[in-house]
């Protein structure tokens, strides 16, 4: 694949604090990337430096093998989106897709057609003369990104891009967008917190902590094999504990727990996930206490409480059918499929 956006050693500072440390990242032509992190951990300044609305202290931003250093970001071809959208109150719908195109002289009949064509695809046809203010918030994001969308930018920039709408209605969206991007062809470099949303949308995530990639894959592999506690506890993994491997199992809190074959040997840290915690009867495994049950949709998250008091809680996935009632008492055991030796 072509590599269209290339970082290389991209450092930002701010005073004492480094927001951003010797980062490296490429983006392919027509790949989609969603950079997730916490607050603070510099994925909002990576997509800063890329349009140029951030100085970088250290490092190169290469678009198409060229050095974007000192190219004002009018000139870098990039579509920026954000989340309260920036649309223009004094102009209607049409108006603000046909900024760009206006800012960059395109001639009226031509503009015209791309907006009302822009429209079309995003789901809001014939929409040109309405009020942006009198449109949902759901309709507000179509126009943001009809007119990041209009000048065919090489990269398109999203930050935060459905913060601001509800769940059902980001979830819808972004299907659609990812539809919508592969039928263009879009190369979008996305920055968001929500988990869901990014690998809903992404071909590669990238995990940020502290202003270093913390890990990068695709959504599988990164949901599969959190490479660090950080990034297991991100993805909302707690079941998190200091295990000693000798052979085919781990010595934890929890009791013996199988590892995965090839396990590098001793001490490590170990994920469990729900889904790899089994509930049968008391007698077998470790006993635990129900201590509580959160309805997920498709399953019920089980909390349970070791008996004998050691050990953190542990957190297991349950059909709507199965789930154990709060108090009741069962044993715990591990499938080792659901093992993960964090790095």
């Amino acid at each position: 694949m072509t590599r269209l956006l290339q970082l290389d050693g991209v450092t930002v500072r701010f005073g004492a604090r480094v927001a951003l440390d010797a980062v490296d990242l490429t983006v392919a032509e027509h790949e989609i990337v969603c950079v997730l992190g916490p607050s603070g951990s510099g994925k909002s300044t990576l997509l800063r430096v890329v349009a140029g609305l951030q100085h970088a202290d250290a490092g190169r931003v290469l678009l198409a093998g060229a050095d974007q250093a000192g190219v004002p970001v009018h000139r870098r071809g990039v579509g920026l989106m954000f989340q309260d959208h920036q649309l223009f109150p004094q102009r209607d719908v049409a108006g603000n897709v046909a900024f760009g195109l206006r800012m960059r002289g395109v001639p009226r009949a031509e503009r015209d057609a791309r907006v009302a064509g822009l429209l079309d695809l995003v789901g809001l046809p014939g929409a040109g003369r309405r009020s942006v203010a009198a449109l949902s918030g759901g309709e507000q994001q179509r126009v943001a990104l009809a007119r990041a969308l209009a000048p065919n930018p090489r990269l398109l920039m999203l930050d935060e891009p459905l913060g601001q709408l509800d769940r059902g209605l980001r979830e819808r969206l972004v299907t659609e967008l990812r539809g919508l991007f592969g039928r263009l062809g879009t190369t979008v470099l996305a920055v968001t917190h929500d988990q869901a949303e990014a690998f809903a949308l992404a071909d590669r995530v990238v995990v940020m902590q502290e202003g270093r990639i913390a890990q990068a894959g695709t959504p599988l592999e990164v949901w599969q094999r959190p490479v660090s506690e950080f990034v297991a506890r991100f993805l909302g993994f707690d079941n998190v504990v200091a295990a000693t491997v000798s052979g085919d199992a781990a010595e934890t809190v929890w009791g013996k727990v199988p590892v995965p074959p090839g396990t590098p040997q001793g001490g490590a840290r170990l994920l469990v996930r729900p889904a790899g915690v089994r509930l049968g009867d008391p007698a077998d495994g470790l006993r635990c206490v129900v201590e509580g049950r959160t309805f997920r949709g498709h399953h019920v998250a089980v909390l349970l409480r070791p008996a004998d008091g050691d050990g953190p809680v542990l957190e297991a996935e349950c059909g709507l059918r199965e789930a154990p009632e709060p108090g009741a008492t069962v044993g715990v055991t591990f499938g080792p499929d659901e093992v993960v030796v964090l790095g």
